[in-house]
């Protein structure tokens, strides 16, 4: 364990605002610490001596030294008391009181004075506004919640206290038990990112869950999950993926709602297994807590009922799991062993009438194949069959076997003490055919995390003071946009750009165009004209001798379309052919969470339409950058579809890369779009750009 291993076993904890009122918070702490604590329990009130046959203490200085303290006391005392605290040796504080930034100004300048404070005293704090935190091996439930937590291996956060209370009132029920559970409030001093750390260096924690409404830090979440990751399965569900949620999130607890875009970058990149609702969340935790992980996709269905079975095939479908394809012995064997009616091929159905005997037999035979990693038991209930033995079958071939066995034991009543005798094996059942599957693709999902490598991103030799240069000249103009009159910029970095020139005189359009080889292409400088081409401010094709008329219709048209907009000039540009390219598109958006943005895509003028991109955040490695190309819709484009000569993907990988170190050595790039970027057999070229700046921190 970490730094806050103390936290989840102390020896010894104070509740400061401690009352023996009925239905107070501070009373249904302490009765909850007093119940099952394995440790010392110390009230804090000043106008009690004792409380619930507890000596209480005036205030913490007079106390006993704890190594907790919940505070449960009014808003405007809790940093009073923070203070108080930090005079002592304790080093761990839960603030329960509400009434921070998630209630306005005047609550988010005392949440402000609590970090202060907090880090004055280098104190780990919970909360504010938290329900607070259980760990079972100490019997520790310091929370105003109803119930204590059933022990278990799974370790449990929440951005939502509420969330926290129906969660636990369910798992008793379903006896799902949990190791250490926190409700993490505003999140002031101690985050989701933290509590992965810690849980990750715990051997006892085997999964990591929560439910978040945000995450404060992207670049730290990522850094430190990928390496709990590979170690340590980690499954979020993550609220706020609408507009309307995020709004809802930001309300509830003062979450800075960052992009969904950037959420399914960042937890991916992170190692993250994200669920998509609670019920699949703890279905994946259950699997990924007490099943082996599967060596392959390969899955063997074997059931007693067609209809479940067709089902499960569906469902293995759905993910990026396989129906096994049995070898030939096997589909002999089977039929050695099983009715003439029993199908033998996958999914095995081994028909109504089977007993526990018929169902090991068939379980047995698809096991020994070495095209299958994985089984799902699917059964309905019959008279023939006897629930207990199937569940003690599973069991006992689970020991036996490195393959998982989900089973779905489909039913009612009669299912009760079958899933006891899995669940103290270790093993989940699942009613729905589609959750065992779900739970079995969970466990090759978190097995392709833990092996994937992870490369450093590379550093280019740069021009870092051209490209600061450059992005500087945004300081002599209106606004905060520099366009294709920046276009070194790209080049400083590696990039490649087509020869030209932004000239602001017809003379010296002519002199660049003749300079050049062939036609130019022509395009209105306007930091204030995004969209050149929908007001005919770009002309492709253009010759020497057409130069001089096409910049003054270009210039013509930009003062008629906005004629208060700030022109530059013009673009003149040697002309790439397009024909044998495919226009691409890099980006970059800085999200307030995650950071930077990278995005590649289909580009040209029907980016905003087509939409089709992929978006990791930066900064990224060759696998990462050749894995944002692979994923895009239009990737076959690139690699030659229809007898197209192939693009040098290559280069569209290092041209990502650069992209990427670009962004993250400057910070003050908000967005930047090059569309196009060409494509080509022989290399890229990016053909246009437009930076969107943050001059304040330039």
């Amino acid at each position: 364990m970490g730094r806050l291993s103390e936290l989840f076993a102390p020896e010894t904890v104070a509740v400061v605002g401690a009352t023996d009122r009925e239905g107070s918070v501070g009373r249904a702490i302490l009765e909850n610490l007093l119940t099952e604590f394995d440790g010392e329990v110390v009230p804090v009130n000043p106008d009690r001596d004792e409380l619930l046959g507890t000596t209480c203490y005036p205030d913490v200085s007079s106390a006993p030294p704890v190594d907790l303290a919940v505070v449960v006391v009014p808003p405007p005392v809790v940093v009073d008391v923070l203070e108080e605290i930090g005079e002592t040796d304790t080093d761990h504080v839960v603030v329960i009181t509400a009434g921070f930034s998630e209630t306005g100004d005047e609550g988010a300048r005392r949440e402000r004075k609590l970090r202060e404070v907090a880090a004055e005293y280098d104190l780990d704090v919970v909360g504010p506004n938290c329900l607070g935190v259980m760990s079972t091996p100490v019997g520790m439930n310091a929370s105003f919640g109803p119930e204590d937590p059933l022990e278990g291996s799974v370790s449990f956060m929440s951005q939502s206290g509420a969330f926290v209370t129906a969660v636990l009132d369910w798992a008793n029920e379903q006896e799902v038990g949990f190791r250490h559970v926190v409700s993490l409030g505003n999140k002031a001093v101690l985050d989701e990112t933290d509590f992965v750390r810690e849980w990750g260096a715990d051997p006892d924690t085997e999964v990591v869950i929560g439910y978040l409404e945000g995450i404060d830090d992207g670049e730290a979440f990522i850094d430190v999950t990928r390496e709990v990751a590979d170690e340590t399965p980690v499954v979020i569900v993550k609220s706020g993926r609408t507009d309307a949620g995020a709004q809802a999130a930001s309300s509830h607890t003062g979450a800075i709602a960052g992009s969904e875009q950037a959420y399914e970058a960042g937890l991916e990149q992170a190692g993250v297994l994200r669920a998509r609702s609670v019920e699949e969340l703890f279905d994946w935790a259950r699997a990924l807590s007490g099943l082996t992980i599967p060596e392959g996709n390969g899955v063997a269905v074997v059931t007693n009922a067609g209809g479940p079975g067709v089902l499960t095939t569906d469902a293995v479908g759905d993910t990026g799991l396989e129906m096994a394809d049995f070898e030939d012995a096997t589909v002999d064997r089977l039929a050695e062993a099983m009715p003439a009616e029993a199908n033998v091929y996958n999914p095995v159905d081994v028909i109504g009438d089977a007993d526990t005997g018929r169902f090991e037999r068939a379980l047995e035979i698809v096991l020994e194949d070495d095209n299958v990693d994985a089984a799902v038991v699917v059964s309905s209930p019959t008279a023939v069959l006897e629930y207990d033995e199937l569940a003690a079958m599973v069991v006992e071939h689970t020991d036996e076997r490195d393959q998982p066995i989900v089973p779905c034991l489909m039913g009612g009543e009669r299912t009760t003490e079958p899933e006891t005798v899995l669940r103290e094996a270790g093993i989940p059942n699942y009613f729905d055919p589609a959750r065992a599957v779900s739970g079995l693709d969970a466990l090759a999902t978190f097995r392709e995390v833990s092996r994937r490598e992870i490369d450093e991103p590379e550093t280019f030799d740069v021009d870092r003071e051209r490209a600061r240069s450059i992005l500087e000249r945004v300081h002599d103009r209106e606004g905060n946009q520099l366009g294709v009159e920046a276009m070194e910029l790209l080049e400083a970095y590696g990039i490649p750009i087509p020869d030209g020139e932004v000239v602001d005189d017809p003379d010296d359009a002519v002199a660049v165009a003749e300079s050049l080889p062939g036609e130019v292409v022509m395009k209105i400088v306007s930091p204030d004209i995004a969209h050149k081409t929908d007001i005919g401010g770009v002309k492709i094709g253009v010759s020497d001798e057409e130069v001089r008329n096409a910049y003054e219709d270009l210039v013509s048209r930009a003062r008629a379309y906005q004629p208060d907009a700030q022109l530059l000039g013009v673009q003149v540009q040697e002309q790439v052919d397009l024909e044998a390219a495919t226009e691409t598109l890099l980006g970059v958006n800085r999200d307030p969470q995650f950071g930077p943005l990278l995005v590649f895509g289909l580009g040209g003028v029907f980016v905003e339409i087509l939409e089709d991109t992929s978006v990791r955040v930066a900064p990224i490695g060759e696998t990462e950058a050749r894995e944002m190309v692979g994923e895009i819709q239009a990737a076959p484009l690139l690699r030659g579809a229809r007898g197209r000569e192939p693009a040098d993907i290559d280069a569209v990988v290092e041209s990502l890369q650069r992209l990427s170190q670009l962004v993250t050595d400057f910070p003050a790039i908000v967005e930047l779009d090059v569309n196009p970027l060409a494509a080509g057999p022989d290399g890229v070229q990016a053909l246009d750009l437009v930076v969107t700046l943050d001059t304040e921190t330039l």
